[in-house]
Parts: C-alpha cells; structure tokens; sequence
C-alpha cells in the first residue's frame, strides 16, 4: 500500500533508540524526510546512517522549556515546514508509590508530557498550514493503572486526554491528531526488567520472560517495528477518518473499553 507519505517532512522525538528508532527507520522507509531528536548525538548519527531517505539530527534535551520550539525552528529551516510529529520521547521511573521522590514525579511530566505538549505547540502553525498529523506515542499504563507504575500511568493517561483535547481542536484547523499505546514490546527497558527478575528470582531470563509475560496475559512481547507500522499508518491518508483514535498495540493485554 502506497502510504503517501514520500517527501514529507516528520520530526521523531525520542528517536535514538527502541521504538523511536523503529519509527524513524519506518518512516524513512516510506520516503520521509526526518528530523531526529534525542539526547544523544552519537546514537542520532548512527540512527540518521541507517535511513534511506534524507535525516537531519537535534540533539537535545527536551525537558528544556525552550527546546521544543528550537527543534520546530530546526525542522522548519531545513526542510521548510512539517507535515507530520511524532511524540515519543519520555521513559518514567517505576516503584512503590511511597518511595517515589517529588523530583521523580517532576521528571516524569517534565519530558514525556510537557515536552510533547511544547512541541505540538510549537510545530501547530505549521501542521494547519501543511494539514498535517500529529501521532503521540504514549503506552497501555495510561488505561489500566497498576501499583508500580504510579507516575507512568498518570503521565500516560494525561497524555491519552491531551491527544483528544487536540483532535477536537484539529478537527476545525484540518490537522490528525492520533496515539498508540504500546504495551510491552521488546527494548531495553523491557530487557532491563527480564534481567532484574532473573537475578532476584534466581531464574533464566528466558523463564523470567515467560512469568512476566504470563502475569501481563500475553503469549509474546511485541516488536519496536510492529508500533511503527502502526504509528505510519496513523501519519498516512490511509487513515485519514481517525481522530482522536487512541489505538493499543499490545497483544491484548488491554482488556478493558
């Protein structure tokens, strides 16, 4: 299927490695032309190597007030405009719920809600102008909150209302605005939690994967490629009659509407 998404110009936040990788490398493959951000300009670089088609690199931190709009200025100067934003930066700190610092819950919003809030502010003018899409990429931990995960679900389920709030708005100024929630898809935050459940249960991590995939009630992990396939659909004309859609992606562990 044609996408129609050759020449157009996309910036992926959060696209050094993992799924922001995916995504970039998907994009690019459909004939996007990227801007790439992250803190790492080493990992850019080798991410902007790997893409077919033309990738500029900003890196930055977008927990910075001010970033956002630099890397929309970047964008713009470079390639022209933006047609499309993907917000996929932002990891958030697991734990007890008592045992979380108010610096821990000041991080979590700071870069995975506030910086994807900037930037669609900052790239907004140009998204009307270019009737444009906007696909935030947020997590299943957003529907269904569970104890560990007390800043991610509230950083995720903020971020699945602000998606609505916005597609109310882009439906009067011509722009799509859609999310995916991933759920437990194979990274090395996922790896990371295999391995520190194999050691404290003194198991093979491939037994400790099976538990923990077990206990989300899933039969595998998914794949980066599989939430980047469904984040160019949302950027393409293939969809062009979702708004608002908020669509998981995580091997039905989301039971509930």
């Amino acid at each position: 299927m044609d996408l129609q998404l050759t020449n157009k110009v996309a910036i992926v936040t959060g696209a050094s490695r993992g799924i922001g990788r995916a995504i970039a490398e998907m994009l690019s493959a459909e004939g996007m032309r990227l801007v790439l951000t992250a803190r790492s300009a080493e990992l850019l670089d080798e991410v902007a190597r790997s893409c077919p088609s033309q990738a500029l690199v900003f890196p930055v931190d977008l927990r910075e007030p001010d970033a956002p709009r630099r890397l929309v200025d970047f964008a713009v100067a470079g390639f022209g405009g933006v047609d499309l934003l993907v917000n996929n930066a932002g990891a958030t700190k697991r734990g007890d719920f008592l045992q979380l610092t108010e610096d821990d819950w000041q991080d979590g919003f700071a870069l995975k809600f506030y910086g994807a809030v900037r930037c669609c502010r900052s790239a907004w003018p140009y998204l009307v102008a270019a009737k444009g899409a906007i696909v935030n990429v947020i997590g299943v931990g957003g529907r269904t909150g569970t104890a560990e995960f007390a800043i991610g679900g509230s950083v995720n389920a903020a971020l699945l209302n602000f998606t609505k709030v916005l597609a109310d708005r882009g439906i009067k100024e011509g722009v799509k605005i859609n999310a995916v929630n991933p759920g437990a898809i194979v990274t090395d935050r996922l790896t990371n939690r295999i391995n520190a459940l194999s050691g404290q249960l003194a198991i093979s991590t491939e037994e400790a994967a099976e538990r923990m995939a077990g206990k989300l009630g899933v039969d595998r992990f998914g794949l980066p490629a599989e939430i980047a396939r469904a984040v160019a659909f949302l950027a393409s004309s293939a969809s062009s009659y979702c708004q608002g859609a908020i669509l998981d992606v995580d091997g039905g562990e989301t039971r509930t509407l």
